[in-house]
């Protein structure tokens, strides 16, 4: 695992909050840092002939002997990781370069003239042509470091405060003087370890790089602990004389400048070490002074019958209650820790489309939505994130984890804490909504899991919009920085809460997280191999663009919390969709999940080996030749290579026999593996469909398959967030039979009327692979012919929606009972709420004035095209177990008379 890739050169547009030192309005434009800085131009090579090569560069002279000397005893103790790894300048031996540091120190200047060295740059250490600085070197520095502690303290006199560099000021007095001048300004960053290693000691983490401008000794001990992880960063060059030929007045272009390299060094350093909230207490300020809350406040005395005094202790324990605690060190602390952990637990964490994140994200309130299957998803995107140079997001987590010790180390990790729910409490409610906000007008990326907690089936959760509400409210509150959402898919091989899944699926009861559970399931933890974990980064969602499409009626402008706009709910549910639709776009198929799609096909969720490699090798080319989305990943590992995974991590156990060894898993282990099968089943709804439809037809046309199908698809959609229409949905059938054909799978043996497709007679190979494909999808079309059977069979105007979720509940756990067993979710009464909410969007069914379910025959329509799917057999089983309460009342006896 990496340890720490070294950052774009654009990565100092990162997501930074614009501070005090920002440019003001009309001073400079409001494109990011360093887009805004214009491009060197000579302004003498127009006069240039073409084709005449630039004059060749004069050799450098030495540095003088003092950086010589110094630099000797210093270069033992760096190793500098320099980006981007070619800096761009423009070399045509005209145009002087003058680098700007954020801060000067000695030290500085040396990792300057060092870094210069190895990127092939002109020495920072020898004068401009014509010494305009006249300071015989190269570089200016925006602020200078106390000279002593009794200077930073103010008890002896220092230098005098300036608001600018007047090297600056020089440095453009010297282009207004000889307008044929022009020096190219090079912002260079610097920080003295950022990420230490894991052979860093802890002591090294105490004196990495922080927002605090430190004394010369606290320098010189982090030189020698964390010199060897120094990075350096070049941004752009700037043209001086394109500044100024703007043509403001000497000072005001000479604080314009700093104010815009300010604000670039300001950006890159949120980037490279976190924001800088040592003002904690002043946002506690701001959410209890703001409108809502006061008023909340007030409320609060009224129904308590209290003083305002007593009302505003609640609300700001409530705020110390909710917020987090950031904190630079133990950030890097955690980073320290967590390389170990990771490297021991996990054979590799791989990340995948990080690059195209990175590009789009500078300028953008960053707001993280990755998918939530383990407890261990906090820890991994901030890690991740935090060793790609990002700095770790706020994460939106359950009061739950605020454990004692362990939730105080995640509080300063960025952790902010919630209730389960807020009804009934009306000031914490608005205290929350306003922590919330602050840090969207504040710039500070956050995370957090739509779905509402950790999926148990391996399906992605129905999604909870309370969190994007509260995100979209400030946004329309302040719309002044665009938000992003950025959609994550978390994949993993084995769960560590695999033990506690099964429990709560077998139907026992949740346990409560402890911190003594806690401490007692490390030594196990640490002691497994839980295979590969990958990242997948999704395409992006920006707020202003779904606004737009959603709600056409908004003008950018400024959106008052006590406003209800009427497109505000239906763009909350279209974000919520979309996010869990690109989160699915982003799935990455590891080879556990190819080992339970075909294991949990066969009734006793086993194989010969030559099945299993065959099976697996099928999965494979329908995920090649039809993409799913160009954000999918899959294994490049051969079956081969799967099956000895799934044998390494202990997934899957091998039977020797005479005929062929048969590779299977036990009762527990399949129940586990229903959860990875669930991960990827969406990549696979079209091949699964058509499989199921040859289940019990030898023969079938492929105009009805594709007219079964469209009709189908939408409770399949709402099921699996799948991103096509209908017309999308059919065209993807269309492509999959082409490859079912091409396998050997179906044939086609007639071109009348879009064609007549065949599947293999008795129980071929290829029979066998077909049958394998369609199981994943067989269960799902089980449980909607329950919900029809129940509704048909109880007749229209009977049942209310609660009362249909539980009946049909019930049916899938007698069938499941009686017959053969099914997966967990088969009876999850969330599935069957979805599936009734379908029927009511597509007036199937709707409610009568006593809040009964109506129908009418085309709900009978779609429970005949069902036989197409379903077996003789099949239906009438589920016909025989469904539950009629017109009987069940009459068989009831009468209660007594009083």
């Amino acid at each position: 695992m990496q340890n720490r890739p070294t950052p774009p050169a654009q990565a100092s547009l990162f997501d930074a909050a614009p501070g005090p030192d920002a440019p003001a309005a009309g001073d400079a434009p409001t494109l990011p840092v360093p887009d805004f800085l214009p491009p060197v131009v000579d302004a003498a090579s127009t006069d240039t002939a073409p084709g005449t090569p630039p004059p060749a560069r004069p050799p450098e002279p030495k540095p003088p002997l003092w950086a010589r000397l110094l630099g000797r005893l210093i270069d033992p103790w760096l190793k500098l990781d320099i980006a981007p790894d070619q800096p761009s300048l423009h070399d045509d031996g005209r145009s002087p370069v003058c680098y700007v540091l954020e801060d000067y120190g000695l030290s500085n200047a040396l990792i300057l003239q060092r870094a210069c060295r190895e990127a092939g740059l002109p020495s920072p250490l020898q004068p401009i042509p014509g010494d305009p600085l006249g300071r015989k070197r190269a570089y200016v520095a925006l602020s200078r470091r106390h000279a002593n502690t009794l200077q930073a303290l103010g008890l002896i006199p220092g230098p005098e405060h300036k608001t600018h560099s007047g090297s600056l000021a020089r440095l453009l007095q010297a282009h207004r003087a000889n307008p044929n001048l022009n020096v190219q300004l090079v912002p260079v960053s610097i920080y003295v370890g950022q990420s230490p290693k894991r052979s860093s000691g802890w002591f090294s983490v105490l004196f990495s790089e922080n927002w605090g401008i430190v004394g010369r000794f606290r320098r010189l001990l982090a030189l020698l602990l964390n010199g060897r992880d120094t990075l350096v960063q070049f941004a752009p060059p700037v043209s001086l004389h394109d500044i100024v030929a703007e043509g403001l007045e000497p000072e005001r272009t000479v604080r314009k400048l700093s104010r815009v390299l300010r604000t670039h060094f300001r950006r890159l350093r949120e980037v490279v070490i976190g924001p800088d909230l040592s003002t904690r207490r002043m946002l506690a300020d701001k959410v209890l002074g703001a409108p809502s809350v006061k008023d909340a406040i007030a409320d609060q005395a009224r129904r308590d019958n209290s003083k305002p005094e007593d009302a505003w202790k609640k609300a700001n324990g409530y705020f110390w209650e909710i917020a987090a605690d950031y904190s630079n060190t133990v950030v890097r602390s955690l980073s320290f820790l967590l390389t170990s952990v990771w490297n021991r637990i996990y054979r590799g964490v791989l990340v995948h489309h990080l690059d195209q994140f990175k590009q789009a994200a500078p300028g953008h309130e960053v707001v993280y939505v990755p998918s939530h299957r383990s407890h261990m998803d906090y820890l991994l995107l901030s890690y991740l994130l935090y060793s790609h140079g990002i700095v770790a997001p706020h994460i939106f987590a359950g009061i739950n984890l605020n454990l004692p010790v362990v939730g105080t180390i995640l509080r300063k990790g960025g952790a902010f804490f919630a209730r389960r729910s807020f009804k009934g409490n009306a000031l914490y409610s608005a205290v929350f909504r306003e922590y919330m906000a602050q840090l969207v007008a504040g710039g500070y990326s956050i995370e957090y899991f739509i779905e509402g907690g950790r999926s148990r089936t391996g399906r992605l959760l129905q999604p909870k919009g309370g969190s994007l509400a509260m995100t979209v409210r400030a946004y329309l509150r302040a719309p002044t920085r665009p938000v992003l959402f950025q959609p994550v898919y978390i994949g993993y091989e084995k769960l560590m809460e695999g033990r506690s899944y099964l429990d709560e699926l077998t139907g026992k009861p949740k346990e409560k997280e402890s911190i003594w559970q806690l401490l007692t399931g490390i030594p196990k933890v640490l002691r497994q191999n839980y295979g590969q974990v990958v990242v997948n980064f999704g395409e992006r969602i920006r707020l202003d663009d779904l606004l737009a499409e959603h709600a056409p009626d908004w003008n950018g402008k400024a959106v008052s919390e006590d406003e209800k706009p009427a497109w505000f709910a239906s763009t909350i549910d279209a974000l919520a969709q979309r996010i869990q639709v690109n989160v699915n776009r982003a799935a990455d198929v590891n080879p556990i999940n190819l080992l339970a799609l075909a294991l949990l096909s066969t009734p006793k969720h086993a194989m010969g080996e030559a099945d299993l490699l065959a099976q697996i090798a099928l999965s494979k080319t329908l995920l090649a030749d039809v993409p799913y989305s160009e954000h999918v990943t899959v294994t490049p590992h051969t079956p081969e290579q799967i099956v000895a995974h799934g044998e390494e991590i202990g997934m899957l156990t091998r039977t020797p026999h005479p005929l062929g060894d048969v590779l299977g898993v036990d009762g527990d282990t399949a129940v586990l593996l229903s959860y990875f099968r669930n991960n990827v089943l969406h990549l696979f709804t079209a091949s699964s469909w058509i499989a199921v439809c040859f289940q019990n037809n030898r023969r079938m046309g492929r105009n009805q398959l594709l007219q079964l199908g469209r009709s189908l698809y939408p409770f399949l959609q709402a099921e699996l967030f799948l991103p096509w229409d209908e017309d999308g949905f059919a065209e993807r059938i269309g492509r999959t039979i082409d490859v079912f054909v091409r396998e050997g799978l179906l044939e086609q043996v007639s071109d009348e009327e879009g064609g007549i497709l065949q599947r293999n007679s008795g129980q071929t190979d290829e029979v066998f692979r077909l049958r394998a494909i369609g199981h994943s999808l067989q269960q799902a079309f089980e449980r909607y012919y329950i919900a029809i059977s129940v509704l048909v069979k109880n007749g229209t105007g009977t049942l209310g929606s609660g009362e249909l979720e539980t009946l049909c509940q019930q049916a899938a756990q007698r069938l499941s009972l009686l017959y053969a067993p099914a997966a967990p979710e088969f009876f999850d009464k969330g599935l069957f709420r979805g599936f009734i909410q379908k029927l009511r969007e597509l007036k199937l069914v709707w409610p009568d004035e006593n809040s009964k379910l109506v129908f009418d025959d085309r709900l009978k329509g779609w429970a005949r095209d069902a036989r197409v799917v379903l077996g003789r057999e099949l239906r009438h089983t589920i016909e025989k177990i469904t539950p009629d309460t017109t009987r069940i009342s009459a068989e009831q006896p009468a209660l007594p008379a009083e």
